[in-house]
């Protein structure tokens, strides 16, 4: 079966029309974007702060909206139809993804004007997030597959919001060796020195290692994602 962008089309327009009549997707979705104005009142140099944005961007964005949108599906009972029809596991979630990627571009722009962040690489920056969406559109997935309903992707969700999306926050509370440097292998981590980087030097060469764990991470939750994504089409 060849890959089908009338199929992956179509999915992608009956996502737009149910997000317009989700108040709790629309809502999530301004969440980074109000963080960011209360940001813009505050003069921080941390970087970690001032990334804050993006990283929240990604995780409630990326991942969470992708996650509801997976679960209403199930909610709904309409996503058994969806896995069962002639369209392709690639055509699925790419479809099923599509909208979600494009409205967490749409906030991270929205966030970095608003926030005044700096993009001084902006070709390095783009691919910086281009990774990181990917993992966080393939856990999205990963957790509105595993699912039932749209509110209980909150309660799964909420460890890896902590984990991925505010761990940094946390790190001045560990001492320990051990889980500083595992901590700072979270692609969340690996994305903040990758931009704070590229911000002083501007330069790929200095950002290789965070750009191979990041890819590492995006493709180990691709693939958990599609194992998901099978053991559910027949379940």
């Amino acid at each position: 079966m060849t890959f089908s962008l009338k199929r992956v089309n179509a999915i992608f327009m009956k996502d737009y029309k149910d997000l317009l009549k989700n108040s709790y997707v629309l809502f999530t979705i301004a969440l980074p974007i109000f963080y960011s104005m209360l940001l813009s009142k505050i003069s921080d140099d941390d970087p970690t702060m001032t990334l804050f944005p993006i990283n929240l961007a990604l995780i409630i964005t990326g991942a969470f909206i992708q996650a509801a949108i997976v679960a209403e599906e199930k909610e709904k009972n309409t996503l058994r139809g969806l896995l069962l029809s002639p369209a392709s596991t690639l055509e699925i979630l790419v479809g099923k993804s599509a909208l979600t990627a494009v409205v967490t571009l749409i906030v991270i722009l929205v966030s970095v004007k608003i926030s005044g962040l700096e993009m001084l690489s902006i070709p390095f920056s783009a691919l910086l997030i281009a990774l990181s969406l990917i993992f966080y559109l393939a856990l999205g997935t990963m957790l509105g597959l595993l699912s039932r309903t749209v509110m209980e992707t909150s309660i799964i969700g909420m460890p890896f919001l902590l984990l991925f999306g505010m761990m940094s926050m946390f790190k001045p509370m560990f001492e320990n060796e051990l889980i500083l440097n595992a901590i700072g292998y979270l692609p969340n981590e690996q994305f903040a020195v990758a931009w704070v980087t590229l911000s002083e030097s501007g330069q790929i060469g200095d950002i290789v290692g965070e750009l191979i764990v990041l890819t590492l991470w995006a493709l180990a939750a691709v693939v958990i994602t599609v194992i998901t994504y099978g053991k559910r089409r027949f379940d």
